[in-house]
């Protein structure tokens, strides 16, 4: 009977996340002829959806309160409809600003609603009491890929992009509507706050347990965003791909760690969040390695794999850790680290884009290796009991 109360709000927050990742992937497949429509020169269009990520770093601020204020679930919901509705009047863009101004609206939006599922997540995930985010995530995944090879077709058969934006629109808010129904009431944990720990040595306690936390999710988009912006160009320069198969590194990367977000649930339950977050990091590592010293496609593409399973439970197990920072709440611990996360996530392609230039995409691909053996090092703060076994400073 336990497990059958719990099966209806997991449920329903996967349907959350898949839609979630469906809204914004429905608008991506587009973006070449936006920027033929608009007369988007490469500059332009770099700065335009750069929006998106700037957007996020504007809100930052905003989940913790909304959450504490209207609850997880109704934020992530509400927010789903906003996005959607920022989606969709991209399609009617009539200039280059008013595309950046919907897609730093998504990227605005989309913050709030990462923070608020992936609270309403968690609540879930004490209530059912076994590790659910990693194959939450999963379907994050599947829901933007799904909804991108929709697009796809649609673009490619001459399909009006404002009818399906429009349409995806009203049936993924359909969808999240469903899954706020089915994920029911989702209260904020308590706070736990300790005793003649207050003010400013309080947050210096909180940074001591959240920069590792965060240091190991950049990590994990590290490798996220080596797939999105520097496989393909890997598989031309360093194995000899084509151009018009080299897209297939990035396939590669997103479906390793898809598999490695399903499976990676079961083995965190039985080996716990830091051995599964070490062994991913070495993986990390190892594929990195393989990458840097890729002349054929077979060992390039076996390094993604590695990188790519290696790296899927990294994020997901760095906001279950934020949710348990003591002194916060479940909402700003995870806005905290997602908040972050992403600041280091705007840093990390300028970082290759420069190792490239001044040595070469071999040089910068080796951040790889950086990052996996970091998180090998920093893996145990993962660990429930790590973050209350960080002494606390004395109050001042």
């Amino acid at each position: 009977m336990a497990i059958r109360s719990t099966l209806r709000p997991i449920a329903g927050s996967g349907l959350m996340f898949a839609t979630n990742g469906a809204i914004f992937a429905a608008l991506l497949p587009w973006y070449p002829q936006l920027a033929d429509r608009l007369g988007l020169g490469g500059l332009q269009f770099g700065l335009v959806v750069a929006c998106f990520a700037l957007g996020a770093v504007v809100s930052s601020a905003l989940p913790a309160p909304l959450i504490r204020r209207f609850g997880a679930r109704r934020v992530a919901v509400l927010g789903t409809v906003l996005v959607a509705l920022a989606v969709a009047a991209a399609g009617w863009s009539t200039t280059g600003v008013m595309l950046a101004a919907c897609i730093l609206a998504v990227g605005f939006t989309d913050a709030i609603v990462d923070v608020a599922q992936n609270v309403a997540a968690l609540r879930v995930q004490q209530r059912a009491g076994r590790p659910i985010l990693g194959s939450l995530h999963a379907l994050w995944s599947l829901g933007a890929a799904g909804s991108g090879a929709i697009s796809t077709a649609v673009a490619a058969s001459g399909g009006d992009l404002r009818i399906h934006l429009a349409v995806t629109g009203v049936v993924c808010v359909g969808l999240v509507g469903l899954a706020g129904w089915l994920v029911g009431p989702v209260p904020e944990a308590p706070v736990e706050e300790d005793a003649g720990v207050h003010g400013l040595a309080r947050w210096r306690r909180v940074a001591v347990i959240a920069l590792p936390i965060v240091v190991i999710a950049i990590a994990g988009t590290v490798v996220e965003d080596v797939a999105n912006n520097w496989a393909a160009l890997s598989g031309v320069q360093l194995a000899g791909l084509d151009a018009s198969v080299a897209g297939i590194a990035f396939t590669v990367v997103i479906a390793s760690q898809c598999v490695g977000r399903f499976t990676g649930d079961l083995l965190i339950h039985r080996l716990g969040r830091g051995t599964v977050a070490r062994i991913g990091g070495a993986l990390v590592a190892l594929g990195g390695v393989a990458i840097v010293l890729a002349s054929e496609p077979a060992l390039l593409m076996a390094g993604f794999v590695l990188a790519g399973y290696g790296c899927a439970t990294l994020v997901p197990s760095a906001f279950s850790a934020a949710g348990s920072i003591p002194g916060l709440s479940e909402g700003a611990g995870v806005t905290v680290v997602s908040w972050l996360m992403r600041l280091g996530f705007l840093g990390t392609s300028p970082l290759i884009g420069g190792l490239s230039d001044a040595v070469d995409l071999r040089a910068g691909l080796a951040v790889l290796v950086v990052a996996g053996l970091v998180v090998v090092v920093l893996a145990p703060r993962l660990e429930p009991g790590a973050q209350r076994a960080v002494p606390s400073a004395p109050a001042s």
